[in-house]
């Protein structure tokens, strides 16, 4: 039975340790985080274990099988994050009494954005960057739900996702729309179907791909009773079944616009078979956004005005 460890305070060591144990495991693994940390494998070794000895607990299993977070590891992982986070916004909240602004932001981003003209996100990012010059900034692409739980819990101090099911844990800053269609691969047998004869009805006997999990894209799946056959977690995995040509899936036509020109994949009926996403720009409700995050939806909310 492992001795029971209490941790008593939490020392800058320890805080240090937790910022590499953060990293290895989201580069999943020693030698991977080597060039992030930029210190060798057998520093960062050295100070997992000093971590894994500090907490009685085996974060992780390494070596010949591979890298893998063991069951702790996982848990001291997520409430590290949260942890780090507290740490960052009381720096920020710090260096805001003194009128400066410096750390860092967080962002959470929903995939496939970049190409839709109407989310000048990038400009915003410009703007932020002119405005808070010496605030870094770090980026993840990742799918609602993890945008969403990822702003509640602190890990991402600002979101940028499409609205659904409101949460009165957050606020919605509206920025711009996208509109999805309905496409099939070029050896889909509705490739050369007539527009004028195609409904939902006829699209519900096809094998469908639509994202797994909450979403407009899934609620109106279930709305109109699609037939998925198969799950994906983001527009680029859509596209790929579509161009199968075994699958039909909704796509952003932004996005979808280069696979368009290659004669890949075709939109099915448009008028019909289409739907409209809004995005916002998301962050908690409490405790109030600080001077670094409210700058950056200050730019947000500039850089689409000026649309």
């Amino acid at each position: 039975m492992r001795p029971r460890i209490l941790l008593g305070q939490v020392s800058d060591l320890d805080i240090r340790l937790l910022r590499v144990f953060k990293t290895v495991a989201e580069c999943g693994g020693l030698a991977a985080a080597e060039l992030e940390l930029n210190i060798g494998v057998s520093t960062v070794s050295r100070h997992i274990k000093d971590l894994e000895e500090r907490l009685g607990l085996v974060l992780c299993h390494r070596g010949r099988g591979g890298f893998a977070l063991t069951a702790e590891g996982q848990q001291i992982y997520a409430d590290a994050l949260r942890l780090l986070a507290a740490i960052d916004t009381f720096r920020s909240g710090v260096e805001e009494l003194h009128q400066r602004m410096t750390g860092s932001i967080t962002l959470g981003l929903f995939d496939k954005i970049a190409t839709n003209p109407a989310a000048r996100v990038s400009h915003a990012l410009g703007l932020f960057a002119d405005k808070a010059p010496d605030v870094t900034i770090e980026l993840h692409v990742a799918p609602l739900n993890t945008i969403e739980r990822g702003v509640m819990d602190g890990q991402f101090q600002l979101g940028i996702a499409p609205m659904h099911r409101l949460s009165a844990s957050l606020d919605y800053h509206p920025l711009f729309n996208e509109r999805m269609f309905l496409f099939c691969g070029r050896d889909h047998k509705l490739f050369e179907a007539d527009d004028d004869r195609l409904g939902w009805d006829e699209v519900r006997a096809e094998k469908y791909a639509g994202l797994g999990y909450h979403s407009p894209n899934m609620e109106l799946s279930h709305d109109v009773q699609l037939r998925r056959a198969a799950t994906a977690y983001d527009q680029e995995a859509v596209a790929m079944l579509v161009q199968s040509g075994r699958f039909v899936g909704f796509l952003p036509d932004h996005y979808a616009h280069s696979f368009e020109q290659l004669g890949q994949i075709r939109r099915l009926r448009p008028s019909l078979l289409s739907y409209d996403v809004k995005f916002a720009a998301l962050v908690r409700h409490a405790p109030q956004p600080s001077r670094v995050t409210q700058t950056f939806i200050d730019c947000l909310l500039e850089a689409h005005r000026a649309e």
